[in-house]
């Protein structure tokens, strides 16, 4: 739920872009959009994920599986320490203010002072 702002989403997928490749995986595509921008990957047991931006600069994750058989799978002993968002038509926008990923002006650039707390 980090806002990530637009002149830091190249960096955010340039250390994902790293470690997928460090973990052996293979980039399958990027997508330079300046907005909306995102990068693909597989690994070598056929899983696929996803690192894409939408709106607000939110962030999100998609692993898919490659084709397995269906197995039993038991119910979780321990509640989310989360809102899991389930059956939600509208997830929030992200709401989290970091300093360095939420940052709006270029990269290496000072953010001017907040005047409301100075």
């Amino acid at each position: 739920m980090t806002i990530i702002g637009e002149s830091r989403r190249g960096s955010f997928l340039g250390v994902v872009d790293r470690f997928w490749r460090e973990s052996g995986y293979r980039i399958t595509v990027i997508n330079n959009n300046k907005i909306f921008p995102a990068i693909y990957a597989r690994t070598g047991e056929g899983f696929t994920m996803v690192l894409r931006f939408g709106g607000s600069g939110q962030a999100f994750f998609r692993v898919d599986s490659p084709c397995v058989e269906k197995s039993e799978v038991v119910d979780s002993k321990s509640k989310p320490n989360t809102p899991s968002y389930e059956g939600m038509e509208n997830i929030p926008r992200p709401n989290i203010h970091s300093d360095f990923w939420s940052a709006t002006g270029a990269v290496g650039a000072t953010e001017p002072a907040n005047p409301a707390t100075s």
